[in-house]
């Protein structure tokens, strides 16, 4: 009879690799139901047996897990961390119960940071908006839009072009940055240092340039990602939001009522950009294009903040693209106009269908007025 605990070894090194070969963004584990992969953001079911009991997954996860967090896994009935395959690949794992079983996710992450360029993501975020030298650069989407990809893509950015000290505090650390203008120190929570807490209390005595904190989760990681911004840091961060004027809701949600005022005041001094994004599937099989919303601080922004005035933001991006801001609809716009995406798709993904509607008609009567000209002038 095989040895049990080699042959869950052996399944979650073959799950692990069958990522890769089959270009599977993650893996989802779950008592009763065969593995899952994610190709292409389609959930497809493999044809294996299904996964008999919580004992087996956590013997197969548990040759992942550092033994030093264990114990955490057994504490708090949830455990996020990193983790390198038997093929070099890297993965994010979250080992997690629900109803009394043990459960898991899995994400892939590439191992080479790709560029701004081969994101598909507009040139404001190369040519403006990473180039600030101070403030604070947040990235919004919804999780799997690859928020996390495009602050790799930041980073490692400044590290070809500036010579500045990075602090990245990541739970847990995803892409690898290896030193080329910059130093960059990577530091994962429960690794190198016990808690976001823990680890923003001397962020700013270890002489950064630039901070990356990988997740905005509540008012002590945001008071600090101000603080640090306010006195002479870039900041990048991410939220779980899906747009530019729900970013600031969520922002004054981490503080009480009667300290809004300061808040927004400090935002509108510090903030530099909020990034949104959205993957949408493409024409083509298995593909997928960021649609982007691209807030800039300029002097109409600020007031806005300060105001109490949200409601006017997305009126405003709309208004201001020629200064490199862009709406969701006007990106959407564009992937339709390219042919990257389908009419019928795009508009799953409009925060308005009709304001998507009306801006492709305006686009095919402008095409149509110049064939006209065109065809005049002969």
């Amino acid at each position: 009879m095989a040895d049990p605990i080699l042959s869950a070894k052996e399944a979650i090194e073959r799950l692990l690799a069958g990522m890769t070969q089959h270009e599977a963004s993650d893996l989802h584990i779950k008592v009763g139901y065969p593995p899952f992969y994610r190709i292409a953001g389609h959930l497809r079911k493999l044809d294996m047996p299904p996964f008999p009991d919580s004992q087996y997954i956590e013997v197969m996860l548990m040759s992942l897990v550092p033994e030093a967090r264990r114990p955490e896994f057994q504490q708090h009935g949830a455990l996020d961390f990193s983790a390198k395959g038997s093929t070099g690949d890297r993965y994010r794992v979250n080992i997690y119960r629900a109803a009394g079983e043990t459960h898991a996710s899995v994400r892939r992450v590439q191992s080479r940071i790709p560029s701004f360029e081969e994101l598909r993501l507009p040139d404001v975020y190369r040519q403006t908006v990473i180039n600030s030298s101070d403030g604070l650069i947040l990235i919004s989407g919804i999780t799997g839009c690859g928020k996390s990809t495009t602050l790799a893509a930041m980073v490692e950015h400044i590290n070809l072009v500036r010579s500045a000290h990075v602090i990245t505090i990541e739970d847990p650390i995803e892409y690898i940055f290896h030193p080329k203008k910059s130093i960059i120190s990577q530091r994962e929570i429960g690794v190198d240092v016990p808690s976001y807490h823990e680890a923003l209390r001397y962020m700013v005595r270890q002489d950064p340039d630039v901070i990356l904190i990988g997740e905005l989760r509540d008012r002590d990681t945001m008071t600090a990602a101000l603080q640090a911004a306010e006195t002479g840091h870039l900041v990048l961060g991410s939220l779980h939001v899906s747009d530019a004027q729900q970013t600031f809701s969520r922002i004054l949600e981490f503080f009480p009522r009667e300290e809004h005022v300061f808040i927004r005041s400090s935002l509108a001094n510090s903030l530099r950009a909020i990034l949104c994004q959205k993957l949408v599937p493409g024409i083509a099989e298995g593909s997928r294009y960021p649609a982007t919303e691209v807030l800039l601080r300029n002097s109409t922004v600020r007031d806005k903040i300060i105001h109490e005035e949200d409601d006017d933001l997305p009126a405003i991006i709309a208004g201001s693209e020629g200064e490199g801001m862009r709406s969701f609809t006007h990106s959407l716009c564009e992937l339709i106009e390219t042919e990257k995406v389908h009419y019928d798709t795009a508009m799953e993904y409009a925060p308005s269908r009709e304001a998507l509607a009306s801006a492709v008609k305006g686009i095919k009567a402008s095409a149509q007025g110049l064939v006209g000209r065109s065809r005049g002038a002969r």
